[in-house]
């Protein structure tokens, strides 16, 4: 018993590699930040592509979404950080190669390229969700397509995208441990050299509870936002008919009378 608790709680280790551990977190961090934040950017001219009347464009931008989703986050990965290595010569005549030699910005160029594809059928749904009769009903009021866009249809779409998109924010909190075949010193790269050098196995169960605490916080983040949001649902709901009599001028409230 005493063996399997050591195990679980070598303090002797954490002591002397905590400094590396939140090394290698930070990085996780800002690999994930930066992915799913240009990776959001970059899916809504993507959704708007996919969305668009033109053909080619459209067909073009589903290509691009099924490729991504349709192929392993590992392989594309290797296509980008060892694929930029077989043409270096083109990407120093450019002015790239400073970019792709390095791991975190390859892990950080996948990644965006990936989130952005499952980000914008994420948007695609969220945006086809919100009824046509409201932006006709805008529109004959006088709103503008950005006012439209704005006050009518992107509070709706986004409250239906919120789940989904915190869905691939935790994916992509767990996907980032690949960047670790890539020499990135990520959480798990970090605990892959510590493993190595000290051949404690416990070290592994540790970067697993930093990985967990960060998707549970991510989900717990979620629900408050998501209550917060749709607060006003929720009063609809409970108001039930008194609500609907309550917000109904008086005109129209005795016309049955």
């Amino acid at each position: 018993m005493g063996d399997f608790l050591g195990f679980l709680f070598n303090i002797d280790m954490l002591a002397t590699w905590w400094p590396r551990i939140l090394g290698g977190l930070q990085i996780t961090v800002e690999t994930v930040l930066l992915s799913c934040s240009l990776g959001f950017l970059l899916s809504y001219p993507i959704c708007l592509a996919r969305q668009s009347k033109s053909q080619l464009l459209s067909k073009l931008m589903l290509s691009y979404i099924t490729f991504f989703r349709g192929t392993p986050l590992l392989c594309q990965l290797y296509l980008v950080y060892y694929g930029a290595g077989e043409i270096r010569p083109f990407l120093t005549s450019i002015g790239l190669w400073w970019f792709f030699r390095e791991s975190f910005f390859c892990a950080v160029f996948s990644f965006t390229l990936n989130t952005a594809a499952y980000q914008a059928e994420i948007l695609r749904g969220a945006l086809t969700s919100v009824s046509r009769g409201q932006t006709e009903a805008a529109r004959s009021m006088g709103l503008s397509p950005y006012r439209i866009a704005r006050h009518v249809i992107w509070p709706q779409a986004l409250l239906v995208a919120l789940r989904p998109l915190g869905n691939e924010l935790i994916s992509i909190i767990k996907a980032s441990a690949l960047t670790a075949i890539v020499t990135l010193p990520d959480l798990m790269g970090v605990t892959r050299i510590i493993f190595a050098r000290t051949f404690d196995f416990s070290i592994y169960l540790y970067c697993a509870l930093i990985y967990l605490a960060m998707t549970e916080g991510i989900r717990r983040l979620w629900n408050v936002i998501e209550r917060a949001l749709s607060k006003h649902l929720a009063l609809a709901r409970g108001g039930g008919a008194f609500s609907a009599v309550a917000v109904m001028p008086p005109n129209e409230g005795a016309i049955d009378a």
